[in-house]
């Protein structure tokens, strides 16, 4: 390594601001593996980015990637200087927290992500009665229904619909959320009406399904009298998109199976039925997931707070049970 590798300036007493974040640009550069995603990302040009890991590296005296015209690697004075890095950027926030809790006044942003359907029916709404509840606090929301990998995106929340796996992230439950397979009366004119999952797999039913890139065969796991049981359901029409799913559906080219808060207008109206009724989906979970330490930064456990409280009203609401009284100004 070279003499001229240090972590800090020759100046403690001083830390530049520029500095800072030249370090936060190298450490998502190296996280995001390339320098126009970090660009985006920190929403700089990949020019600005470009020069403060150049400006960065002109400090340490070293190369901290190795550059070609298809992928950016971190050398090996790159990778330690990354572990230090996330160590230092992390006791930052850990003291800022810190002090924004003594003052009772977070501040900073929160990267947030969440599924589309629930993101547009719940979170988004929300979010401006939380910036107006904490107007120091930022939220950047990205709304998508692939599986979001929290650390390598740079997200401190990211809500959740579906069956957990396996996490090392902590998970706040917010609510066990009913689902139905349902279709357009047309498609059960067309096609007939399946009593339950294996009409659907025998009769070869059009199942509009959810599917992302490198995600296994899909499955339907409904309740049945012997207890819960995977069915193998095929169809004509895959996205990535649950809205695009319900517009199908809507226009009668199959099957869905979707938490009831996103089809209720739909089922209310008459223009999407239940089917397969003898043998319902399972319950949905909707949770917010979060690592550990984040948690005990003020901004996220009030944001976390905060969301939870919300989402769980509008949910009663949707079912028709009444609320508790509001104490924030958020109408009924």
């Amino acid at each position: 390594m070279s003499e001229h590798f240090q972590f800090f300036p020759y100046n403690r007493t001083l830390f530049p601001m520029a500095y800072l974040t030249n370090i936060r640009m190298f450490v998502r550069v190296h996280e995001l593996g390339g320098m126009s995603a970090a660009a985006r990302d920190q929403r700089v040009s990949p020019a600005v980015a470009s020069s403060r890991i150049s400006a960065l590296e002109k400090h340490l005296g070293v190369r901290l990637f190795n550059r070609t015209t298809r992928n950016l690697r971190a050398t090996e004075q790159g990778l330690i200087f990354y572990e230090g890095a996330i160590k230092v950027l992390e006791a930052i926030e850990e003291v800022e927290a810190r002090v924004a809790d003594v003052t009772k006044d977070p501040q900073g942003t929160i990267h947030v992500a969440a599924p589309l359907g629930i993101g547009k029916r719940f979170i988004s709404p929300i979010v401006p009665v939380f910036k107006d509840t904490y107007p120091r606090i930022d939220v950047r929301l990205r709304l998508t229904d692939r599986r979001v990998d929290m650390p390598a995106e740079g997200l401190d929340v990211a809500f959740f619909l579906g069956t957990l796996e396996d996490s090392s992230l902590r998970v706040r439950a917010i609510a066990e959320c009913p689902r139905v397979l349902c279709a357009a009366p047309r498609y059960v004119e067309k096609r007939g009406m399946p009593r339950d999952g294996a009409e659907l797999v025998e009769d070869r039913h059009d199942c509009l399904l959810l599917r992302y890139p490198g995600t296994p065969e899909p499955e339907w796991t409904l309740m049945t009298d012997g207890g819960l049981r995977k069915y193998a359901v095929s169809g004509p029409f895959e996205s990535d998109d649950g809205d695009v799913l319900t517009g199908w559906a809507l226009d009668g080219r199959g099957v869905i199976n979707k938490p009831v808060f996103e089809v209720a207008e739909y089922l209310n109206a008459g223009t999407l039925i239940p089917v397969a009724t003898e043998t319902p989906p399972t319950s949905v979970q909707f949770a917010c997931l979060y690592p550990h330490k984040r948690y005990q930064d003020p901004k996220i456990r009030r944001f976390i707070d905060f969301m939870t409280d919300h989402c769980r009203r509008m949910l009663r609401d949707l079912e028709g049970k009444p609320t508790e009284p509001r104490r924030d100004g958020v109408p009924a």
